[in-house]
């Protein structure tokens, strides 16, 4: 017996709340800066009872949106110097890639972990 196979498999319901987690970070469009954290962090807080898997995706989606706003804190101070702006648009593609990506692991029922993250929350 393989050890993936004594992890229950996420419900239906469970897999769609855990990819409105990563996709609430789309907030962004709305409320610039601020919304890709605070979508995630909604959706989390009021899902995370729901399933493991949805808390788990939850945390993952929220500490990348954090980590993804320090980039771009990061990005707009070297801006001054001009290597900010292609750096901006370089982390910004990324994010945007990253997130779909995870939002249709997370639909799938497969965990998923962003590989360049800071995991504040844990």
């Amino acid at each position: 017996m393989e050890p993936q196979d004594l992890v229950p498999t996420p419900t239906p319901e469970a897999r769609q709340w855990a990819m409105f987690c990563h996709y609430a970070a789309f907030f962004w469009f709305l409320v610039p800066m601020i919304g890709n954290v605070i979508g995630p962090l909604i959706v989390w807080q009021l899902k995370k009872d729901l399933d493991p898997f949805v808390n788990e995706q939850g945390k993952e989606a929220l500490n990348f949106q954090i980590t993804f706003s320090l980039a771009m804190i990061v990005c707009g101070i070297l801006a001054w110097v001009v290597i900010g702006f292609p750096l901006m648009l370089l982390v910004s593609v990324s994010a945007l890639v990253l997130t779909i990506i995870a939002g249709i692991k997370a639909n799938a029922g497969e965990a998923y972990r962003y590989p360049i993250c800071w995991r504040v929350v844990k």
